[in-house]
């Protein structure tokens, strides 16, 4: 599956999360790292899912740019 993560910057880092998987959240040092971290916690996130029985959300999440004028 494929899920759309947003990666915010924050003061120190950057922190990452996926809103089709709600407490899916990491940080890391650099974007390059928390991509690789992030692609962890979704791992992580959807074993814990199966092992308590709970359904895996499917990704519905999209994304898009749009140019904003001033």
């Amino acid at each position: 599956m494929r899920y759309a993560i947003i990666i915010e910057k924050t003061q120190n880092n950057y922190s990452a999360y996926i809103p089709d998987l709600p407490g899916c959240v990491t940080t890391g040092k650099t974007i390059q790292e928390v991509e690789e971290n992030i692609k962890e916690a979704i791992s992580f996130h959807l074993e814990g899912l199966q092992t308590e029985g709970l359904p895996i959300p499917q990704p519905t999440t999209e994304c898009q740019y749009v140019e904003a004028y001033n």
